[in-house]
């Protein structure tokens, strides 16, 4: 890598930058080919509905209405299951669209700006490493979660059980084709899919009202009392595996925003996307449950139960797939970035191949829906005193100004030791501990976390570049220099 990029070069057009970003890496025509690359002003047209749609379909999906249900079915009521996981999601959210800002300033993906705060280097082997684990962990949970979905209906309009590891495997391979060819299929795929999911869920949760089982009636289920095990602990232990979940995206917020056309399009799409995909995906999830006092998890099992002909079947295999596949895409678009933060050399299209290839081959675990708490739990660990050090590192220290080029700058203001922040790391590391034997779990830990790691590293920051100046300088707010498109084309040309 150079060590700096800062020479100005003519300008060139759109078509003619990516062909030299597709040629670098020797991407195939017809895909997305950008990836660490900054997007150029004329590509950042995306409205606030795209970002929404796109928002709405990720939260929206098999696996969250699979945990409505599995929270009621975990002792939480109708009610507490639906202000827990909203409410934990929603915390969340407060930190994610911080870091989603950057992708519609700076037009770079997460994992890129994270080396303002871990170092060129340090960006690779902390934050990115641990995302690419994430993100295929969060494609095979999607996967298998949708696929036991398709199981239950398939199994009440046939009468024939089968294979859930074989109805996965072909699930996910699905799913990686419009991941691999990138923004654009995701964009249009998540337009198309809004209508469809929101009519067939919508018909879903008129079939349970409707029941005539007196259980299945909305005033019972507002009623269900939840299990005599229900206590504040489970109703923080379900508040924090849902935030812990939301948090592990923080820092591939701005992947799906440095497309858009300003702060404005972002942050209304992002936050009604997010706020109603999880509300509607918790009620459908949660209603499912209580309607069957708390012994059913999977509400698409439930309402094929009630469904007597094949339109109804149909439209729930629809809807099953076109939620996997907004969802997913997201997942291994996202890991895909992550790991091209890591493998430079290497085009998105090509990492993202990478990821998709170790997603599908995780989704033959059916173990990976049981242990939703416990993983979510071990991955919010990590990305929780990850996601304090960066917000408090971008807002505080940096007031929200970064030197775009530098990012990419050995020897540069973010190079800090040997492309390393020693700090950064430390209190990463000091965070895993603090969120396993110091907080309680009555204090959900994923936000305490985030919280005491955010203060600490700002504290300790402010301490230490007294004595070391490359920190200083780091920790300083910056100024763009040169163009989005001018750095772009430099990259390209490495």
């Amino acid at each position: 890598m150079d060590d700096a990029i800062t020479a100005a070069k003519p300008r060139h057009t759109e078509r003619e930058l990516e062909e030299r970003v597709r040629h670098r890496y020797r991407q195939p025509r017809g895909v997305e080919q950008f990836g660490i690359e900054p997007i150029p002003h004329e590509k950042r047209t995306v409205r606030w509905f795209d970002v929404f749609a796109i928002i709405f379909g990720f939260a929206l999906n098999p696996g969250s209405i699979m945990t409505g249900g599995l929270a009621v079915v975990a002792g939480l009521s109708f009610k507490g299951a639906v202000v827990t996981l909203t409410g934990g999601t929603m915390l969340a959210m407060v930190f994610y669209v911080v870091m989603a800002t950057i992708g519609s300033d700076y037009g770079i993906p997460g994992q890129v700006a994270t080396r303002m705060t871990y170092g060129i280097r340090g960006a690779k082997y902390v934050p990115s490493f641990l995302r690419t684990i994430a993100s295929t962990y969060w494609f095979a949970f999607q996967t298998v979660a949708g696929s036991m979905a398709v199981v239950a209906v398939l199994r009440h309009w046939t009468g024939v059980s089968y294979s859930l590891v074989s109805v996965s495997l072909i699930f996910g391979v699905l799913q990686a084709v419009v991941a691999i060819v990138g923004y654009d299929s995701l964009k249009y795929l998540s337009r198309v899919a809004l209508p469809f999911k929101v009519l067939v869920l919508g018909y879903i949760m008129v079939v349970l009202m409707t029941n005539g089982d007196p259980h299945f009636a909305p005033s019972a289920v507002l009623a269900y009392p939840g299990l005599p095990k229900s206590n504040w602990i489970l109703f923080v232990t379900w508040g924090n595996a849902v935030a812990a979940g939301s948090i592990t995206m923080v820092t591939d917020a701005a992947d799906f925003c440095r497309y858009t056309r300003s702060r404005s399009d972002m942050w209304w799409g992002t936050l009604l996307g997010k706020f109603i995909g999880e509300g509607f995906a918790c009620i459908l999830g949660a209603y499912g449950a209580a309607a069957t006092m708390g012994k059913v998890a999977n509400v698409f099992d439930v309402a094929s139960g009630l469904a007597d002909a094949w339109p109804a079947y149909l439209a729930f295999l629809i809807v099953i797939g076109l939620d996997n596949w907004t969802i997913n895409v997201l997942n291994l678009y996202t890991g895909g970035l992550s790991l091209s933060n890591m493998l430079q050399r290497l085009g998105r299209f090509w990492t993202t191949l990478i990821i998709s290839v170790l997603g599908v081959s995780l989704s033959a675990l059916p173990g990976v829906v049981s242990g939703y708490t416990a993983y979510v739990g071990l991955l919010g660990n990590f990305f929780s005193p990850i996601t304090g050090v960066l917000i408090a590192d971008y807002i505080v220290m940096k007031r929200c100004r970064i030197d775009l080029a530098a990012l990419f700058q050995e020897n540069g203001i973010y190079w800090y030791w040997r492309g390393f922040n020693p700090i950064a790391i430390a209190w990463t590391v000091l965070g895993f501990l603090i969120y396993m034997y110091v907080v309680p779990t009555a204090m959900m830990k994923t936000i305490s976390t985030v919280l005491i790691c955010g203060v600490g590293y700002c504290l300790t920051t402010v301490l230490v570049a007294t004595y070391w100046s490359a920190l200083g300088r780091a920790s300083r707010p910056s100024e763009q220099h040169g163009s989005a498109e001018e750095l772009a084309w430099q990259l390209a040309e490495r």
